[in-house]
């Protein structure tokens, strides 16, 4: 028998699937800012809690005994809130039994959607600069990632390049509005615009809305569910850890057409098969009240509003922020470092930790941007402003 310490037991190699990936950009910057005791502004996420509310209908989920597998799906109460929720808000009535999906978070939801639909070889449009997980999902499942990116400073979406990327061999297209990093959010004319583009072809959609409730100065948001064309091809992909509050719950959904929510649900039942129940029970309770979704708008624009307002008296030029709850900011009155190094050094010398535009595009691109979140309670924005007047 082989002893156990002997040299001759090793780990086998193993070829790595996402050889270019390393440490998220959002873990370095978070790990930084908790070294060097900066506000935290880089990772999206809120510093405060959610409704009381929907913290006690978990707690009286779980005392009800809801603690056991649900339906793969989801539970039916929260499928049939969400159907009735986009209804309501976007005129396409979606099946709760067929075409509408509980998940563990948005992130899952993408991963599963690039998952069901795309085949080695495929290749899948992504926008940049763009979120994170887009292009990893499309290689894990074998797909060729074609970066198209928006408009450079006003980061709209460039149509025109975005048709001519769409090739025979086009299997998909991510979009994501509201946008993350760069608070932009489509009109209906640009989402026509697309519907007119994809009409001819077989590409499907996914549609990251993860950050649908939060648009600002009366701008609405406008979903692939609301335009028939487009609804038609399309995963809309939505976040209630974005939503409510409570991102650490990692529950989110998909609505698309029965046939491709068939197809979704055979990879859902195989790589993650149901999701949390009590918070689930929790959710279709909570929503049978509309105000906390619906007065979310107004919620974050106080905070943009005070955020914007503190930043516009230091020398940090504001880009527009017109939905999701970033601001980005163009340093370059500050600093010619390029955007890793200034979100470093704002980080330690300044002491509140951002994160740099570039890190969203595959190749990296300079504009000197960084971006910031207020998903933050307001002693938080106004302790990392007063750091930030230095500027």
């Amino acid at each position: 028998m082989t002893d156990l310490a002997s040299p001759l037991i090793r780990t086998p190699a193993l070829p790595s699937r996402l050889p270019q990936v390393g440490t998220t950009i959002f873990t370095v910057m978070s790990a930084l800012a908790a070294e060097v005791g900066a506000v935290n502004l880089g990772q999206g996420f809120p510093d405060f809690d959610c409704d009381p509310r929907l913290l006690q209908h978990v707690s009286e989920a779980m005392a009800a005994g809801f603690n056991q597998y649900p339906p793969m799906p989801g539970v039916p109460a929260l499928r049939q809130a969400v159907a009735a929720k986009t209804e309501a808000l976007y005129g396409h009535a979606y099946s709760p039994d067929t075409e509408i999906t509980v998940t563990a978070g948005a992130t899952q939801a993408i991963l599963t959607a690039v998952l069901a639909c795309v085949h080695p070889g495929d290749e899948v449009i992504v926008l940049e600069p763009c979120y994170d997980s887009y292009g990893p999902n499309v290689e894990l499942a074998g797909g060729v990632v074609v970066r198209v990116p928006l408009l450079p400073g006003t980061f709209r979406p460039d149509l025109p390049r975005i048709a001519a990327a769409i090739t025979p061999r086009t299997r998909a297209l991510v979009v994501n509005s509201p946008h993350n990093p760069t608070a932009t959010v489509w009109t209906r004319a640009e989402m026509l615009q697309l519907a007119e583009i994809l009409a001819p072809t077989e590409v499907l959609l996914i549609s990251d809305e993860v950050y649908e409730h939060m648009v600002y100065d009366g701008v609405p948001h406008v979903s692939a569910s609301s335009i028939p064309a487009l609804a038609a091809r399309a995963f809309v992909v939505s976040s209630f850890g974005k939503t409510f509050h409570v991102t650490g719950w990692k529950v989110g959904t998909v609505a698309a057409p029965a046939p491709l929510t068939a197809e979704f649900r055979k990879v859902h039942q195989f790589n993650v098969f149901t999701v949390n129940t009590p918070m689930q029970h929790a959710l279709a309770r909570y929503l049978q009240d509309p105000r906390p979704y619906r007065e979310l708008p107004a919620f974050y624009q106080r905070k943009r509003d005070l955020f914007r307002a503190g930043l516009a008296k230091t020398r940090l030029k504001l880009l527009p922020s017109a939905g999701s709850y970033f601001q980005s900011v163009d340093y370059s009155a500050v600093s010619s470092l390029n955007e890793a190094d200034f979100c470093q050094w704002l980080t330690r010398e300044v002491g509140v930790a951002a994160i740099p535009i570039s890190a969203f595009y595959d190749a990296g691109f300079e504009q000197g941007f960084a971006r910031l979140c207020f998903a933050k309670k307001d002693e938080t924005l106004n302790a990392a402003l007063a750091r930030l007047a230095r500027l």
